[in-house]
């Protein structure tokens, strides 16, 4: 009977994403379809998405309801979430979006990789508040922040809010 239980419920993730993907095809059909640079217009990736997510629902729901996930292996970790962590991530995403366009791209993504990774790491159980972790956490948040800046607005000219407005950080 259990199984039975796990199999409507993976039919019902299926059926969720396939649900998905229809509204962010309708939210394509709203976009312009002319074509722009390469051919393609602006409404192209999301079609895409759209179209590949709701292939994914449905081959998800068919795959359930044709036995289930025959080979899934049980899951690993914990039985249940651990919800600071959550809370950690969210806040970083959250003062990610709060903050960028006050102290630049960079410095908010770095904070905001800071804050995902201590959830994690508390997660996990490890001394998340170390000196060394933190500032190792903080220069590999710099060091992924920095560069990803630099390619987008040098190399692809693509403005992202900076610290300054020489383009630099």
């Amino acid at each position: 009977m259990k199984r039975q239980s796990s199999n409507r419920a993976e039919a019902a993730v299926g059926a969720a994403v396939a649900l998905t993907g229809l509204g962010l095809a309708a939210g394509a059909i709203t976009i312009p379809g002319e074509a722009g640079y390469g051919g393609v217009g602006p409404n192209f990736l999301p079609w895409v998405v759209a179209v590949v997510l709701t292939l994914c629902g449905v081959l998800i729901a068919r795959e359930a309801l044709t036995g289930g996930f025959r080979a899934m292996e049980p899951p690993s970790g914990a039985e249940r979430g651990w919800w600071p962590g959550l809370v950690w991530v969210s806040a970083g995403l959250l003062l990610n979006a709060a903050l960028i366009t006050t102290i630049g791209f960079i410095l908010s993504c770095t904070l905001c990789y800071l804050l995902a990774v201590q959830g994690l790491r508390r997660a996990q159980g490890q001394r998340a508040t170390a000196p060394g972790v933190l500032g190792i956490d903080l220069l590999s948040g710099l060091l992924i922040s920095a560069p990803v800046f630099w390619a987008f607005t040098k190399f692809l000219a693509i403005n992202l809010p900076g610290l300054t407005n020489t383009g630099w950080i």
